[in-house]
């Protein structure tokens, strides 16, 4: 499956390019114009990575990732922003942001970065009790602590 990355920007046209870029490595990608539009998809979809833009209206790429760990959205996230300033970068990386990007943000750089992040940030393989939960029951055996304290079903 491939990794699956949520841009939220309010310029279309830096939205557009980020997406191209990704989507022409093989990542599947979508969009969020707004931080209201990023946490309906955020609640709708795990994604392996978000890409915030710091400034947007309504509420900032700050304000967002705030509203995603109340809400207990631990999706990986970028904030990327014009203005690289020190206490927004950290107070993003208190928030738990895993890098600051400074625009304007070369294809190659945000390639580079997002393949560095996934390889650091890839989500675990699910343990394969996850895969078939219902495994047991398929062979019978749903039943063995029940039947395991029974003699007369026990060989020697």
């Amino acid at each position: 499956m491939q990794p699956c990355v949520l841009i939220i920007d309010d310029e279309p046209n830096v939205r557009l390019t980020y997406r191209v870029t990704l989507e022409t490595e093989g990542f599947e990608v979508r969009e969020a114009s707004d931080a209201s539009a990023a946490l309906r998809e955020l609640a709708d979809k795990d994604f392996d990575l978000a890409i915030l833009d710091m400034r947007m209206p309504e509420m900032d790429g700050l304000e967002l990732l705030e509203s995603m760990r109340e809400r207990n959205i631990q999706t990986p996230v970028v904030i990327i922003t014009a203005y690289g300033d020190v206490p927004h970068a950290v107070r993003a990386m208190k928030l738990g942001a895993i890098d600051f990007l400074q625009k304007p943000l070369t294809p190659e750089a945000l390639r580079s970065a997002v393949g560095e992040i996934l390889g650091h940030h890839a989500k675990p393989a699910p343990h394969p009790n996850q895969l078939l939960p219902a495994a047991p029951n398929l062979f019978g055996f749903c039943d063995l602590p029940r039947l395991a304290g029974r003699p007369e079903l026990q060989t020697a």
